[in-house]
């Protein structure tokens, strides 16, 4: 990912020595990415976690002037969070109020399909919570994942907690690393979702493994009693 060249980060960065509008432009960005716009979360998270690494290295980066403001990497860091989270709870809950005839809506339609709800909510229905956990981190998915789980009615303290725990590892660790180590830690997180995806994978298939076992019909054992074959003449 060249970050210099992201829109996103370009607009930002014309305000990193102005904290209070990044961290504006970063819950706008967040909440639109939550309702599925295109607004991807993860540019959003680099380019903040990047221009608060510039706030901490003013050797390479030398302020406008001496004493100007930067991004805090904590408030940037819950601002992060919160803005996911409860975005996230925001989404659920039209889709527990409304239900399916949310999809019906104009606008809906422009970003979720029926066939993209089907498939969520038989991901839903198959795997409970490990589908609630995994559409936390899958981008073009996690809209119509978490409007499913409400259309399902998933259990609102059951949701909050799982994609709490999704968020908690996800957003504000990215916020913290890049303002750490900055721009070339981001190699590390394409092998951390690797490894986080394939531990998925792995879970969904023992799950699906162990839902065929248990409807697989068990062997008749014939009963050594059969008077029909041991019976007496």
């Amino acid at each position: 990912m060249d970050i210099a060249q992201e829109p996103i980060f370009v607009w930002l960065a014309q305000f990193a020595y102005q904290p209070h509008y990044v961290y504006l432009g970063l819950v706008g960005m967040m909440l639109a990415s939550a309702f599925g716009l295109p607004v991807p979360e993860e540019v959003t998270l680099v380019s903040v976690g990047i221009l608060t690494f510039m706030g901490t290295r003013p050797d390479l980066f030398p302020p406008p002037y001496p004493g100007a403001p930067v991004i805090n990497v904590h408030e940037a860091a819950l601002l992060a969070f919160f803005s996911v989270f409860l975005s996230d709870f925001l989404i659920y809950g039209i889709g527990r109020k409304w239900g399916r005839p949310i999809l019906n809506h104009p606008r809906t339609r422009k970003f979720i399909t029926e066939e993209m709800v089907n498939r969520v909510e038989r991901w839903t229905k198959k795997y409970g919570p490990v589908a609630c956990f995994i559409f936390r981190f899958t981008p073009g998915i996690r809209f119509p994942g978490h409007l499913a789980c409400g259309i399902l009615r998933f259990e609102a303290w059951k949701f909050l907690a799982i994609d709490g725990l999704a968020a908690l590892i996800s957003v504000p660790t990215q916020i913290y690393l890049l303002a750490w180590y900055g721009e070339s830690v981001l190699e590390k997180f394409k092998e951390f979702k690797i490894a986080l995806f394939s531990i998925f994978g792995l879970v969904i298939i023992f799950l699906v493994v162990r839902k065929i076992l248990k409807k697989a019909p068990e062997p008749q054992v014939a009963s050594s009693t059969n008077e029909s074959h041991f019976g007496t003449k």
